[in-house]
């Protein structure tokens, strides 16, 4: 066996499970600028399943099912512990988002790599990490 890697090439979605359809339909696509590609509800499981795309081509998959226990995240819980999204502008991200009624955390600095960062959350309680890189 000369190559011993998996052949990934790269994150194909995200997938999100919400407790309030509309409200988290309307979060992804008013605030955060996704589009959609496929809207599907499934009666069979009382379920809706949107598939929407991020800026930059991240894809999600935004999932609707009745009573979902709440997501553990704080203190910090086992398992995927945030979505983390770049951007070459991390300040006019913020504006845009506040002027949309999202609340980011204060900007921070990461201690290792120097890189500017801040947080919010859907609807959900999902955390949402903005991420700036250099172009």
């Amino acid at each position: 066996m000369a190559d011993s890697r998996l052949p990934l090439s790269r994150v194909h979605h995200v997938a999100l499970i919400t407790a309030d359809y509309p409200r988290a339909r309307r979060f992804y696509l008013e605030v955060m600028d996704a589009e959609i590609l496929n809207e599907a509800y499934r009666e069979e499981r009382d379920s809706h399943k949107l598939d929407l795309r991020l800026p930059g081509g991240i894809q999600l998959e935004l999932f609707s099912f009745p009573s979902p226990p709440s997501r553990p995240s704080y203190p910090e819980a086992c398992g995927l512990r945030h979505l983390a999204l770049a951007t070459s502008d991390l300040d006019a991200c913020v504006s845009l988002l506040e002027a949309r009624g999202a609340t980011p955390e204060p900007i921070r600095v990461d201690e290792y790599t120097g890189a500017r960062f801040t947080f919010l959350a859907d609807p959900d309680g999902t955390p949402i990490e903005l991420y700036e890189v250099a172009d």
